[in-house]
């Protein structure tokens, strides 16, 4: 038998699912790992999936998605976020947003195309570069910047190899934001180089403290910007496994022709409760929102006054901790702490190699857990000692 392929033998096993797992095998385990709304979906919305069963819309949609569908999604973010796309050319409804990174990493790529990469990153961005042949450069991000990605050090990133750029902003795992003036210092960098950057928005709705900004906002570069965002976080419709992808029409098309040949289209019925998500789903998004906002500031105040120091996340419904005043490498940390407290967070490395010496925390999850998790934490620190 001849062997499976490279780069997936050399593929890490993602580091979110394996303390996920661990965790399900214990009792009594406080599990802040797995980033999902605790929240079921609106009712509402699941009201319009089971009507359109009902009604006998069971068969495939264009490969776009209903075009009625895409109608929403362009008008959502032309009200919330001041980006205009053509629901006809350029917007592709995919099973996910990890469609959405997969696909277009594959239409831009050439074998040996250089990616640059945000470290730390979420787990998935790495491995669809490689998959599609490119090589990933990274930017280390620091908690000293706010985990903010600064020109300068991506002028330094750029090469003649440069393909592209995947950024994650608010970001998971760190929470950070980046705003508007933020990205207005990019704009010339990235008009100058040619590069596309893959934005992945999906945390979009769940900024705290100041206005959502996006590359997509800036005209004179909006030909080079694919967004990426979905249903999941913001609308609590994980497991309805539904995205969508925002481009220029030509980098649409060449998108559209992967997914229509790897999926044909994406779920009905997830359709038809995205589309009520999206003409009456508002208010459930800030009803969440406001309760994450609540769940965030008691979490970090918590941490920090255990001698944990965390940035405060502006975004996401993440927290990243620092631990490396404990003297441990985030493993071990997570390890033990899971172990003697069962509490289950996500070791830092997991997102790449400088995320070592902090963990992720989870905030997606109700304030009596995560109030009973700081009971935990604090005892585990003070099993070893832990000197503020």
């Amino acid at each position: 038998m001849k062997p499976i392929s490279t780069v997936v033998e050399q593929m890490k096993p993602s580091g979110i699912r394996k303390f996920f797992d661990l965790a399900s095998t214990m009792d009594d385990v406080i599990s802040l790992g797995v980033g999902e709304p605790d929240f079921a979906t609106p009712w509402h919305i699941c009201q319009a999936a089971m009507q359109s069963l009902a009604d006998g819309k069971t068969h495939y949609t264009a490969n776009r998605g209903l075009l009625e569908l895409r109608e929403e999604i362009a008008k959502f973010h032309h009200e919330h976020y001041d980006q205009n796309y053509d629901p006809k050319t350029e917007i592709v409804v995919t099973v996910g947003g990890s469609e959405g990174i997969d696909i277009s990493m594959r239409a831009l790529l050439n074998p040996g195309d250089e990616v640059i990469v945000m470290d730390p990153n979420y787990v998935a961005y790495e491995p669809a570069v490689a998959l599609a042949g490119g090589v990933c450069v990274p930017i280390v991000l620091t908690k000293e910047n706010e985990f903010k990605l600064k020109p300068e050090d991506l002028q330094a990133a750029i090469t003649d190899k440069t393909k592209a750029m995947i950024i994650n902003f608010p970001s998971n795992p760190t929470g950070g934001v980046m705003t508007y003036d933020d990205y207005a210092k990019l704009v010339p960098i990235i008009k100058e180089s040619g590069i596309y950057v893959v934005s992945d928005e999906i945390y979009a709705e769940l900024s705290f403290d100041q206005k959502f900004a996006s590359l997509a906002q800036f005209n004179e570069v909006r030909d080079q910007i694919i967004v990426i965002n979905g249903f999941s976080k913001a609308f609590a419709m994980t497991g309805w496994r539904l995205g969508y992808i925002l481009a220029d029409a030509p980098v649409s098309k060449a998108i559209t022709k992967i997914h229509q040949y790897i999926i044909m289209s994406a779920p009905v019925t997830s359709q038809y409760a995205a589309i009520e998500a999206l003409k009456n789903g508002y208010p459930d998004v800030e009803m969440m929102r406001e309760e994450y906002l609540h769940r965030r500031n008691l979490l970090v105040n918590r941490l920090n006054a255990m001698g944990l120091h965390t940035n405060m996340p502006h975004g996401t419904f993440y927290v990243f901790a620092d631990i490396r005043k404990t003297g441990m490498d985030c493993e071990t940390f997570c390890n033990e702490l899971l172990e003697k407290e069962h509490v289950a967070c996500i070791p830092g490395n997991a997102f790449g190699e400088h995320g070592e010496g902090f963990i992720r925390i989870s905030y997606a999850y109700s304030l009596n857990h995560i109030k009973e998790a700081c009971v935990r934490i604090q005892h585990f620190l003070e099993s070893i000692h832990y000197q503020k």
